[in-house]
């Protein structure tokens, strides 16, 4: 995972404990900025539309202005904290995070909810960006993975918390369902509020960076990186919307799908780190592709119960599987550059908000002007995870690794993983 990303020393045994809080704090941060303020919108979408809040095709828009958000956030998080400092930064974009909740209780018009959508967005990209690389050179290396695995399950925490606990609220009505929501972010900020590491035990962010090998690779990294995340839209955003309505089954069952999809996001980190050390990132990147490729496509076929709930639980485990998945091969592409690393990572993270922000204005607007046919977005989303494929194996092939480089890059192959 983020492990080879990061090279400090061991910590002391003595700051063990306050390393764990700040990984806690940083799970939360991650639960809130993601899980909640991007995933908890999905099953309130069809809610939304029946209360007349907005129209259906509004209502898809509003989705993706916290895509918009997040782009901007992963661009600006880093220059926004050098300004403020880091500990700060995260505590503003939690709290600006659980101010979306509550302000999204009224819904004073289109602009209204644009505005405080794209602020939770913000909040998330940021939190994204800065919160596990404060958090992690404080764990011991040995334990950085497991400690990635935890931030990261935040976000899967955080879809299947909405996925159960959305559908209780609503039984209250749709207002009293943003106040839980911002009530429980709140309760979760305060929790992080002081577990972050003081700012003199925070390294500071390389500015500059020298050649970095594998460039070619990386960059074909990228696109995959951004394709994937273009790919996931059709479930991130109509998945409940398509069982609850597309397919006639009510909000209730379209929730339980959203709470399959969240299952399958807390196991993807551990599951997809177990299977890269045993195959390397490489290698386990492109079984995901295909993996997603096929489970994307799966509810365009109608092919029943059992292969949609395959479907929820196959892109849940992958929407947050792949982001150490992303890490580890970078870390594997950059064995001996530290720094090198963590700006690739801001530089894929970047390709992951621009894709899915683009995606998700783009099927919005697929899904209104083609009268509401979902099956033409799932189709779209795995023409995207193809293609990442198909350029994955490109890569493979036009910027082969030289002999004499391929120990040092791989790793998984000579006792030295991502996930130490």
């Amino acid at each position: 995972m983020m492990g080879t990303a990061i090279h400090e020393a061991e910590p002391s045994h003595s700051n063990a404990r306050l390393a764990w809080r700040a990984v806690l704090s940083a799970f939360c941060a991650s639960l809130i900025g993601i899980g909640l303020a991007r995933f908890a919108y999905t099953p309130l979408l069809p809610a939304i539309v029946d209360a007349h809040w907005f129209e259906q095709s509004a209502a898809a828009y509003l989705g993706a202005a916290n895509l918009t958000g997040y782009l901007a956030g992963a661009l600006l998080g880093r220059p926004v904290a050098a300004r403020i400092s880091i500990v700060p930064t995260l505590r503003i974009m939690m709290l600006a995070a659980t101010a979306a909740f509550f302000a999204c209780a009224f819904p004073i018009g289109f602009a209204w909810f644009f505005i405080w959508r794209s602020a939770a967005g913000f909040a998330g990209g940021a939190l994204m960006v800065l919160a596990a690389t404060t958090v992690l050179p404080l764990v011991a290396p040995s334990r950085r993975g497991l400690a990635g695995g935890v931030i990261f399950m935040g976000i899967g925490a955080g879809i299947a918390l909405s996925g159960t606990l959305v559908p209780l609220l609503l039984q209250q009505g749709l207002r009293d369902t943003w106040l839980g929501l911002g009530a429980l972010s709140l309760l979760l900020t305060v929790i992080a509020w002081a577990g972050w590491p003081q700012e003199s035990e925070i390294s500071p962010v390389p500015q500059h960076t020298t050649h970095v090998p594998a460039r070619g690779t990386l960059r074909a990294l990228y696109v995959e990186y951004a394709l994937n995340a273009a790919g996931w839209v059709p479930h991130m955003i109509f998945l409940v919307d398509f069982v609850a309505r597309g397919m006639g089954k009510g909000l209730q069952v379209g929730a339980e799908y959203w709470a399959l999809f969240g299952i399958g996001a807390t196991l993807g980190p551990i599951l997809a780190g177990h299977l890269a050390d045993r195959t390397g990132f490489g290698a386990a990147m492109r079984f995901a592709f295909l993996l997603e490729a096929v489970a994307v496509a799966i509810p365009a076929f109608g092919l029943g119960q059992a292969w949609l709930i395959a479907s929820s639980l196959v892109v849940g485990a992958f929407v947050t599987g792949t982001v150490p998945l992303m890490l580890g091969r970078i870390a594997e592409l950059l064995p001996h550059h530290p720094a090198q690393q963590k700006a690739a990572w801001s530089v894929a993270t970047v390709f992951f908000a621009l894709f899915q922000a683009a995606a998700a204005y783009g099927l919005s607007f697929t899904f209104a002007r083609s009268g509401g046919n979902y099956q033409l977005l799932f189709f779209i989303g795995t023409a995207a995870m193809v293609l990442a494929l198909a350029i994955d194996l490109a890569a493979a092939v036009f910027f082969r690794t030289p002999p004499q480089e391929r120990e040092k890059l791989n790793p998984a192959q000579h006792g030295s993983t991502a996930t130490e």
